[in-house]
């Protein structure tokens, strides 16, 4: 535990995890959630619920980035007004200063990314409760972040496939990217160090043996990521279209607002497995889009940039503004 706390703030003066700071808390933040079962990572669990809702319905865990809280990152990203318009629970896990001195995820540590160890295995726990506790669909379960929270997300989609349906990774790296702060230092700015098949092996290895059936991606990338190289966003698509089995040429291309570019990488069928988004001229943040819109959401906030709601984007793809406990399907073309 010393060792993780003098390692964050070596990241922090490099300039390459922090994540700025939280955005002031507003009326009716998430709420606490003290006991929700095995918690090795040392972690706390904070939910959003809509007043009324059903059983069956789905789970989307959001991550923070360094330096930020749950209820910060709530309050930006737009998750909770959108899980109020459509029915779904929201679970912000929060890291603590005892771990990182920042608040960064520990997204670089073995001990922490490992499948029944660390910060994984407390977030999934708190999946398991919300599953048991608030009656959500298990088969709905999604997870993003931004920047550590966005590399922790990767690590969950590569150690929980068989928890996590879809995922967004903000901002982050790759899975298997880093095993300790040299690395991880030299992940954040350097790129092209493995082949797609290399990258896809890390992601089998963090994985149960066996698995066959795996959580579709979204990338979200900044080309004027100061902190995160956003060739990152490359390696990060290399790594999860082979784990799916495909080429690194996209299936379609979509110009979005805010100079915005959505590539999808779908299979044979016209499923879509994997998308990313590029948008032109963003730094170090999560998209959002404050407003009353239809697609609009969040609030403005440091690291938080007012171009599109990513929160919105990758909601419709994983179908939440669906009603009714219609079973997860992929985006398709």
């Amino acid at each position: 535990m010393r060792r993780r706390a003098l390692l964050v703030p070596a990241l922090v003066a490099a300039g390459l995890l922090s994540a700025g700071a939280t955005p002031a808390a507003a009326a009716g933040p998430p709420v606490r959630v003290a006991d929700f079962g095995a918690n090795p990572g040392a972690l706390q669990m904070y939910v959003h619920r809509p007043a009324g809702l059903p059983a069956g319905a789905p789970v989307v865990v959001a991550l923070h980035g360094c330096t930020q809280d749950a209820a910060g990152y709530a309050l930006g990203s737009g998750w909770p007004e959108l899980a109020d318009r459509w029915g779904f629970t929201v679970v912000l896990p929060q890291q603590v200063t005892a771990n990182n001195a920042n608040r960064c995820f520990t997204w670089f540590q073995p001990g922490d990314v490992t499948r029944g160890q660390g910060e994984v295995a407390s977030i999934r726990s708190m999946v398991a409760h919300a599953v048991t506790a608030y009656g959500a669909d298990p088969g709905r379960v999604f997870v993003t972040g931004l920047s550590a929270g966005g590399a922790m997300s990767a690590a969950l989609l590569a150690a929980y496939p068989d928890v996590f349906a879809a995922g967004a990774v903000i901002a982050g790296v790759p899975v298997g990217c880093a095993d300790d702060l040299l690395t991880a230092l030299a992940c954040m700015t350097v790129s092209g160090q493995r082949t797609p098949g290399q990258w896809a092996d890390a992601v089998r290895a963090a994985a149960p043996a066996g698995t066959t059936e795996w959580p579709e991606v979204s990338v979200w990338q900044g080309t004027d990521d100061r902190t995160v190289n956003p060739a990152n966003a490359l390696d990060l698509r290399d790594q999860w279209t082979a784990v799916h089995g495909l080429p690194q040429v996209p299936s379609s291309i979509t110009a979005l607002p805010a100079g915005t570019t959505r590539a999808r990488y779908a299979d044979a069928g016209g499923t879509v497995r994997v998308t990313t988004y590029t948008v032109v001229g963003m730094g170090h943040a999560t998209p959002n889009d404050p407003g009353t819109g239809p697609r609009q959401c969040g609030r403005p906030g440091r690291y938080f940039a007012g171009t599109v709601c990513s929160s919105w984007y990758d909601g419709v793809s994983w179908g939440l503004d669906q009603p009714g406990g219609t079973p997860y399907r992929p985006a398709r073309l």
